[in-house]
């Protein structure tokens, strides 16, 4: 970010690590820009007689478009500039792979505040009100705890332990009957233990379709990008999530022969 604020997003740099076509990149860059200009967020500061000052600011102050070019541009808030040029120093560092197959902005704001725990693998107990803030539910937003567990806790948690470096758990914090936090405690996945699939030779041949496991990915992999497949697309899928979802299908015998004509045509033999 530079000092003044005014940063530029190029929706070729989106793709490169997500993989989904570029409208789909740009228009997913306009949509994210869109909902950073709706957002805000509080924080205290001390003033000069030592009283605490309350504030309230948006992140982003301006949102530009030039649609011909797929740019993104944008003016952070004055709060917010002091704060992202010291990134270096002040905020969580994460590979961003982790969070590219994340499609719940919850899920990656947990990730970000879980991780921020990292050394210890748990976080102390966060009152509801900060953990609505911190994910950033809106005040109007998921009132009853029902839809806020329904749209936000339970699909994060989801998304965070299939889809990253870490397994979570979460433990509620009661006053009487009623939710008042949540703590989460976390470990980091054993690489070498993904999948049972994992634990398999890639090189061996499935009984029914002939296809190896490694073949199989591969082919997967190459499928995803064909316009064939768009009746298969779920929505804005990124091509490696796609990706993942051919893979499966190509276990099932039915769903192998039914593709066969275009893994062929791949050059399958």
């Amino acid at each position: 970010p530079s000092a003044k604020g005014d940063d530029k997003f190029i929706t070729t740099d989106y793709l490169q690590q997500c993989r989904v076509h570029r409208n789909t990149a740009y228009q997913a860059l306009k949509d994210a820009c869109d909902d950073l200009f709706a957002r805000q967020f509080s924080y205290q500061s001390l003033s000069e007689k030592g009283n605490t000052i309350n504030h309230k600011s948006r992140w982003v102050s301006e949102v530009a478009y030039i649609d011909n070019e797929a740019v993104v541009r944008l003016i952070f808030a004055p709060a917010i500039v002091p704060l992202i040029t010291r990134l270096e120093e002040q905020f969580t560092k994460y590979e961003i792979q982790q969070i590219s197959n994340l499609t719940s902005a919850y899920a990656v704001r947990l990730y970000e505040i879980l991780i921020a725990w990292r050394s210890t693998g748990k976080t102390p107990l966060i009152t509801m009100y900060d953990f609505r803030q911190k994910i950033g539910v809106l005040e109007t937003e998921y009132k009853r705890m029902y839809d806020f567990k329904k749209y936000v806790l339970d699909i994060a948690l989801k998304q965070v332990n299939e889809h990253t470096d870490i397994i979570v758990k979460v433990e509620q914090h009661k006053t009487g009957r009623s939710i008042t936090g949540f703590s989460f405690s976390f470990k980091q996945k054993k690489s070498a233990t993904h999948s049972v699939e994992s634990k398999r030779d890639p090189n061996t041949l499935d009984l029914f379709s002939k296809i190896t496991d490694k073949q199989r990915h591969l082919f997967a992999n190459k499928l995803s990008e064909l316009p064939e497949m768009s009746k298969y697309s779920q929505g804005t899928e990124s091509y490696q999530q796609f990706a993942v979802r051919i893979a499966a299908m190509l276990q099932d015998a039915e769903k192998f022969k039914e593709l066969l004509p275009l893994l062929r045509k791949l050059g399958f033999q």
